[in-house]
């Protein structure tokens, strides 16, 4: 998922990363995220009758009208596409999540992933969140 830049104010980026975790568990088991300044990083599992798509729909759609409600502004907020991929493999799982968890790392935003405030690196730290298991 890709934004603008609007996703450097800390109320959006947290506004988004309340949104993926929300519903955990139930619609899908979130199992990695990075919400950078211009664009967001996921690893998710959908659950149920879930498809990525309708999940990718609902993110986009709430934080959208949120956000736009949030700074009094109107239009697009989102980019229409999304660049997926689909894991076949632990080891293709575990460089997935390094990759995530290091993105703020390597455009040089933190010197370590869990530095970062709005990615799944820092709770693995000790901050609460338990990936699902499914």
């Amino acid at each position: 998922m890709a934004a603008d830049p609007v996703l450097s104010l800390q109320r959006v980026a947290r506004l988004v990363e309340d949104a993926l975790l929300h519903f955990h568990g139930e619609r899908y088991a979130l199992h990695a995220w990075c919400v950078m300044p211009d664009h967001v990083h996921v690893l998710v599992t959908p659950l149920h009758d879930w498809s990525l798509e309708r999940i990718l729909h609902s993110w986009k759609s709430f934080t959208a009208n949120e956000v736009n409600r949030m700074l009094h502004r109107k239009g697009t907020f989102w980019q229409p596409e999304s660049f997926d991929h689909l894991v076949r493999s632990n080891e293709a799982f575990e460089s997935f999540v390094a990759y995530i968890e290091a993105n703020p790392v390597a455009a040089g935003l933190c010197s370590d992933p869990s530095a970062w405030q709005f990615s799944s690196a820092r709770h693995r730290c000790g901050v609460g969140f338990q990936p699902a298991t499914s």
